[in-house]
């Protein structure tokens, strides 16, 4: 079993969704690129949205790391993609601690588990919508629920005014914990939203513009130097695994709908070997003992009407399964495919 010496890092994390922490993740990836860093980004569980969002911003692809689905040892080589990087900083997925009761390949999928197996200390972003020292409560039983998850401090965003504000760092302070920047409330900065998530990266109308203005945004209100310090990493990290392909000719479906492909199966195929063609979904008959993939359907009704009808088998993920799998009466199987 090999190990990484891993890279120093930061885990972007929340108490809940919907605090802005994806806003604070894309604007610090290309704050700090256009520092003249590199950074990779990696997104906590099997999220399909962001690490799109996450390429713009930092002009590097962005890899999930569930702890659910995978297991140690491939979570650890997904890792050290990042070994020709400045910095990792991975985007948590919902609260912080929020996983399943039962632990999958690796750790229940919290964005907790994956900080703590990679040394990478936790800034948290706090929603102070509404409320002044008692964000301070929330830091807190953060911070110490687990004496053994790094914790760096904490971001403070939708701040309302500059005696908002000082209230805010007057109770931090009063706990010594680190507040590393209070972000003003911005309403014509938030990304479009639909009922799996944001609008996807491809959809969005002004994403450079809108990745620009974050950067901004935390350029001006957010102490990236003392960001950048508080980074870090275990060493000795297990790094293993090998990804076999489904086959050897894999065709591939990318369109607006099936727009999403986890980039590490299609990193792992390639390098054992197989042949991977893109393609818009088409009646047309793939060769033989070609398998079909389609990649994941999000929110976009009448997407599989022209569906293939492949000759080998055909897998799918998340809402791209229920159409296809009418249409295919020649498939040999239909499968559904998770991450790992």
């Amino acid at each position: 079993m090999t190990q990484i010496a891993g890279k120093p890092g930061l885990m972007i994390a929340a108490p809940a969704s919907g605090t802005g922490k994806t806003t604070v993740m894309l604007g610090l990836l290309r704050a700090l690129r256009d520092r003249g860093l590199a950074v990779q980004p990696f997104k906590c569980g099997p999220d399909y949205i962001d690490p799109a969002f996450h390429l713009a911003a930092s002009g590097r692809q962005s890899f999930n790391l569930d702890g659910w689905a995978m297991g140690r040892g491939l979570i650890g080589q997904l890792a050290g993609i990042a070994g020709d990087a400045d910095l990792s900083i991975a985007e948590g997925s919902m609260g912080l601690y929020d996983g399943v009761l039962r632990s999958g390949a690796f750790s229940n999928g919290s964005s907790a588990s994956i900080a703590r197996e990679f040394g990478w200390p936790v800034v948290l972003v706090i929603d102070c919508s509404g409320q002044a020292q008692s964000a301070a409560a929330t830091g807190l039983g953060f911070a110490r629920l687990d004496p053994d998850l790094p914790f760096a401090g904490v971001i403070l965003n939708r701040v309302a005014s500059p005696r908002h504000e000082s209230l805010l760092r007057a109770a931090f302070a009063d706990l010594g914990m680190t507040v590393f920047g209070c972000l003003p409330r911005r309403h014509d900065l938030v990304l479009a939203e639909r009922h799996l998530g944001l609008v996807q990266a491809v959809e969005h109308p002004s994403l450079e513009q809108a990745v620009q203005d974050y950067a901004r945004m935390l350029a001006d209100h957010v102490d990236l130097d003392a960001l950048r310090a508080a980074a870090g990493a275990r060493a000795g990290v297990p790094a293993h695994g090998r990804i076999t392909p489904p086959a050897q000719h894999i065709a591939l479906t990318r369109d607006e709908a099936f727009s999403f492909t986890y980039p590490h199966l299609l990193q792992g195929w390639r390098d054992a070997g197989a042949q991977i063609s893109f393609s818009r979904p088409s009646p047309t008959k793939p060769r033989r003992r070609t398998q079909i993939w389609s990649g994941w359907r999000a929110a976009i009704p009448n997407c599989t009407r022209r569906a293939s009808r492949p000759t080998g088998a055909f897998w799918t993920g998340c809402g791209a399964l229920p159409k296809p799998a009418r249409c295919m009466a020649n498939a040999a199987a239909i499968w559904c495919w998770a991450a790992h």
